[in-house]
């Protein structure tokens, strides 16, 4: 009986660790917007940051667009970064907490983020 308890113990710590390192893994991977996410993250950017960023680039400065080549330069990499400067501005641009609503920052941000990383071309 010893013997069948152990090789059942065994066997439930080999899949309980399986089960961690896979779970580990997917919380690793980049978080994939959902399509209503996604169709709220581009409306907030089309009513508060197209006017000045069209297709992801800048009519005020031209080096401070949203490509991925201007903004690794200025040192925003992650969808984070993004998001405080939409919520409090940088530089001469506002921030538009106010009007991006709670957690809309973040929204605009990963929609941004992934935008950038397709280099703003549609789909």
């Amino acid at each position: 009986m010893k013997k069948k308890y152990n090789i059942f113990l065994l066997k439930l710590i080999d899949f309980l660790l399986i089960s961690l390192c896979t779970i580990s893994f997917y919380l690793s991977l980049p978080k994939e917007i959902n399509a209503i996410e996604a169709a709220l993250g581009e409306n907030l950017f089309k009513n508060n940051c197209a006017g000045c960023h069209i297709n992801g680039g800048n009519i005020i400065r031209r080096s401070k667009n949203l490509k991925i080549p201007s903004l690794k330069r200025n040192g925003i990499d992650n969808p984070e970064a993004i998001a405080k400067i939409a919520r409090q501005g940088i530089g001469i641009m506002s921030g538009y907490e106010d009007e991006l609503g709670d957690n809309g920052d973040q929204i605009v941000a990963n929609w941004v983020w992934e935008q950038a990383q397709k280099a703003w071309v549609q789909e």
